[in-house]
């Protein structure tokens, strides 16, 4: 028995001048079960500690529970030990938010070597040690870390998965996100057949794909190996959506499923489709 329950995140709301309030009266308002924080925006003067508390108490008064909280980070181009130090204070935020997964970056890569086939190796160790850092911090909170599939460079499974058995600890995992494995022009199926046995929290979203052969469209960007895509309304573009939940289900995953959309149609309607595509898969 599977009792996945959908949320939505934050940053599908990016095309709309709203606040992270408003945020969350949508994400209810639309009939999602929880709402996933993409970074936090307090308003000018105020704390970042509060902001969170007064999500929190909203979050209470809603009964939409918030689900994740998702921060960038880089080990390779900031101080290794800064950044660890500042990601513990980003666990303490998350602690507030009353959350119990937290996804951070590993990195987006060198200067110059985002899209680069090679040198992960040179730098996993020390992407391996910011994470450790992190992870041991959140432990004592009761708060599991993540790192996801996303930036280019941290992007394809099999690197993802060398980090995984980098870091070798039970309280860090990843955070699969079906759609985004495509920018590493991977095909989600296999990818996420390798990601799911490590998976503490899921992200669906869709996309459109153009072969590199064609001219690249309008609103489209390049993946790694030159091919275009684009964002979609989840269920309008290529990415096998309910397979990959299966994989998900297969490996014993149950927890959150979290839409994240970023197509060009206004998240007022496009997030609202996706959410009845979504009900069906599950």
């Amino acid at each position: 028995m599977y009792n996945m329950k959908i949320a939505v995140s934050s940053y599908s709301y990016s095309a709309l001048d709203t606040d992270d309030f408003s945020r969350m009266h949508l994400a209810k308002e639309m009939g999602f079960d929880g709402i996933e924080f993409a970074e936090i925006h307090p308003a000018d003067g105020v704390d970042k500690a509060e902001h969170a508390r007064q999500l929190k108490a909203l979050s209470e008064e809603l009964s939409l529970p918030i689900t994740n909280y998702a921060i960038g980070a880089d080990f390779i181009n900031r101080d290794v030990d800064a950044e660890i130090e500042r990601l513990k204070g980003e666990v303490d935020i998350a602690e507030i938010l009353g959350v119990k997964t937290m996804r951070h970056d590993a990195s987006g890569g060198p200067e110059g070597e985002r899209f680069s086939l090679t040198g992960f190796e040179k730098y996993l160790p020390v992407l391996a040690k910011g994470c450790r850092g992190v992870t041991e911090y959140a432990a004592q909170k009761g708060i599991k870390t993540s790192v996801e599939n996303h930036g280019f460079y941290c992007q394809q499974s099999d690197r993802v998965e060398a980090l995984m058995n980098a870091v070798d600890n039970d309280n860090f995992g990843w955070l699969v996100d079906i759609g985004n494995f495509m920018c590493a022009d991977e095909k989600p199926i296999d990818a996420v057949k390798v990601g799911a046995k490590y998976a503490v929290y899921a992200h669906v979203k869709d996309f459109y794909f153009v072969d590199k052969s064609e001219p690249q469209p309008e609103g489209y960007f390049d993946t790694r190996g030159g091919n275009h895509i684009c964002g979609s309304v989840l269920g309008d573009g290529v990415v096998p959506v309910k397979a990959c939940i299966d994989i998900l289900k297969a490996e014993g995953y149950d927890g959150w499923v979290t839409l994240e959309y970023e197509g060009q149609e206004s998240p007022l309607t496009g997030v609202k489709k996706g959410l009845k595509f979504l009900k069906k898969q599950i």
